[in-house]
């Protein structure tokens, strides 16, 4: 390879490919340093140097310092490409370990086999320059729209060329169901992964994840690019039905006209880029109960009962609405479920106030036993919000005073008994966790909370074998749990079983 081929060949390949010409020196470098240690039958070190300005090169061969290893017979695993430190001072005082000595060699000429070892050694890296310009071109676009055209399509997985600038791959998980795409067609997808591979750079594309819709309005709506409309959650069923939660930061401006747009042409839009998918634009509300009622859209919701405890719902329709609400499939209550995060149990009117009558006979029974009432005071304490001994001694008495049904004694007659109930609960409920001490081997058992081992021992659950002979819907009837963990904590306890 002659000088001004060597310039030639890097300032084409610098211009076609986008290449830093520092790079491609380095390759022709070590390109050139292997075919000139082919002329050696030694195991050599080579170096080669290219004046990146005339295309001149130097070649050099090279020495490594090193310490004596007591393992390698001599004290050198490779005399021809080592020296040791304290014999390579003799000839560089100031060399370091590590450091090389070195000594120019005459350049060698190339045959037919040494041009082809280094054509490879060209080629190999200008694809790795290749991708990592890739890779460093993508790596900062993770979470944006990218587009581009279908290559082909294998076992349901999409390959698109991002407009010739990379490969993406769009796994069949990740599109949408039974959407029809040919080969050249033009494609969108929410670029939801880079990843460093050996053969490249490995991008995924989705086009069923609800980041994907959300960044379709930011393009098509511009109040939301702007920021003066938020997009605070998303929840889809891709292809079929969608639901996205918008505020405005304006009060004058309505998000969910905007968002719409003029005669629909804004959600129609993001609709025909989704296959077609029906998008509901819910009104985010500060309030849970509210928010979840907007997004029970469009069922009408007739009342909701909030359980804090469990983070779920109870949601009331109208009877002829109940279909509607729930979805075909189960599809809209799942996906207000989503958007919300709450668990939503709906249920029919009628079936609600079956429940809300069974659940009031349950609270006010139990009130009429703790507090030795009849039923109509246990009535109005549950229609007041008291369902446990416990929700009434935690208040004041004068709290209960302003009940209109109440007055000062009755009120204070009846804090002072929930006070002595709750108090007789309690001793009773320690005497229990005293007589019923869990062994060891329960409380130390993995999975095991202390709690948990107590209440078991309450049970007559007390150590491992006891818990080990149980199965799991018996576990599960004893104490309340999900099957899942039952399983697990009873495997856990057979182990030593195995283990005999």
């Amino acid at each position: 390879m002659k000088n001004k081929e060597i310039l030639m060949v890097v300032d084409v390949i610098s211009n076609e490919k986008e290449i830093d010409r520092g790079v491609l020196f380095e390759a022709i470098e070590a390109a050139l340093a292997m075919a000139t240690k082919k002329q050696f039958k030694e195991d050599v070190d080579v170096r080669v140097s290219i004046d990146q300005e005339t295309g001149d090169f130097d070649s050099f061969r090279r020495w490594e310092a090193v310490e004596a290893d007591p393992e390698v017979e001599g004290g050198i695993e490779r005399p021809d490409a080592q020296l040791l430190l304290e014999d390579a001072k003799e000839k560089s005082p100031d060399i370091e370990l590590g450091g090389f000595i070195e000594e120019q060699i005459e350049s060698a000429g190339f045959g037919r086999i040494g041009a082809q070892a280094a054509k490879q050694v060209i080629v190999q890296k200008v694809r790795e320059a290749e991708r990592k310009k890739v890779y460093e071109l993508y790596k900062d676009k993770v979470g944006e729209l990218v587009t581009g055209v279908i290559k082909r399509i294998e076992r349901g997985n999409v390959f698109m060329d991002l407009e010739g600038t990379a490969d993406a791959i769009i796994p069949r998980e990740e599109m949408i169901p039974r959407e029809p795409v040919r080969v050249g067609d033009r494609i969108r997808g929410y670029l939801k992964e880079v990843e460093e591979a050996i053969r490249g750079p490995q991008l995924t594309v989705s086009r069923s994840s609800s980041e994907l819709l959300i960044a379709l309005f930011n393009l098509e709506v511009p109040e939301v690019g702007d920021g003066l409309i938020e997009i605070l959650g998303a929840a889809r069923d891709p292809g079929s039905r969608a639901k996205i939660a918008v505020r405005s930061r304006d009060q004058r401006l309505d998000p969910v006209g905007a968002c719409v747009g003029m005669r629909g042409s804004r959600v129609q839009a993001v609709s025909n880029e989704l296959a077609g998918e029906r998008v509901d634009i819910i009104v985010w509300d500060e309030s849970d109960a509210q928010f979840v009622i907007n997004a029970m859209s469009p069922a009408d919701v007739v009342s909701i009962m909030v359980d804090e405890d469990t983070h779920s719902m109870d949601v009331s329709v109208r009877d002829d609405s109940l279909s509607q609400a729930i979805g075909r499939g189960g599809q809209n209550v799942r996906l207000a479920s989503e958007l919300t995060g709450w668990t939503l149990n709906v249920m029919g009117e009628t079936q609600a106030e079956e429940q809300s009558a069974s659940e009031a006979e349950v609270y006010v029974k139990q009130l009429m036993e703790d507090l030795d009432v009849d039923e109509d005071v246990g009535m109005i304490l549950y229609q007041e919000g008291f369902t446990s001994i416990e929700d009434i001694s935690l208040v004041e008495a004068a709290d209960l005073a302003v009940i209109e049904e109440f007055d000062e004694e009755i009120a204070e007659e009846l804090h002072q008994r929930a006070k002595d109930a709750w108090l007789i609960k309690a001793i009773a409920s320690e005497e229990v966790l005293e007589e019923h001490e869990p062994a060891q081997d329960l409380l130390e058992m993995e999975g095991m909370d202390k709690e948990l081992a107590y209440e078991l021992a309450s049970k007559e659950i007390v150590c491992m074998e006891d818990l080990a002979e149980l199965a799991t819907d018996e576990l599960t009837d004893l104490v309340a749990m999900d099957d899942e963990r039952a399983s697990a904590l009873i495997m856990k306890a057979r182990e030593p079983w195995f283990a005999e």
